[in-house]
């Protein structure tokens, strides 16, 4: 009987830590690493912009991330709205729908210079966003 306790043990644990994601999340409001379960996260400094900086943050993202606890944090509410200001959501549906990712960057970048055209800001976050999506599937983050 302890055995089979046992092992529901482990396969909770397991199934706890292989349900949750590490999502990239970016917005007006936040930039940063979530989880897909809990409203974890692990925001970007502000004035981090060198490359090598960063792959070192999302390493420390990473590590931040496998130690934490989804039941120490709010359960995260699914949205029931497309947040259309979360570029890299958009990037990975391409990618998803089977476009390369920098194919999929170049389709996106195209679909929100039409979008917003008149707002060279949001254009400028959206390239900035592509930019970084890219490095980190190059280097094996996503």
């Amino acid at each position: 009987m302890e055995l089979v306790e046992n092992r529901t043990n482990d396969q909770r644990a397991l199934e706890e830590k292989t349900a949750r994601q590490l999502i990239w999340t970016s917005d007006r409001t936040f930039q940063g690493w979530t989880c897909s379960q809990c409203e974890w996260n692990y925001p970007l400094p502000t004035l981090l912009i060198d490359p090598e900086a960063r792959t070192a943050y999302d390493r420390l993202a990473a590590a931040k991330f496998r130690d934490h606890k989804c039941s120490d944090h709010l359960s995260r509410l699914a949205s029931g709205t497309a947040d259309t200001e979360n570029f890299t959501a958009r990037i990975r549906k391409l990618v998803a729908q089977g476009f390369k990712p920098k194919d999929a960057v170049d389709l996106f970048l195209q679909e929100i210079a039409l979008e917003y055209r008149n707002q060279p800001k949001i254009q400028a976050q959206a390239k900035t966003d592509a930019e970084d999506f890219l490095r980190r599937v190059r280097a094996g983050l996503i």
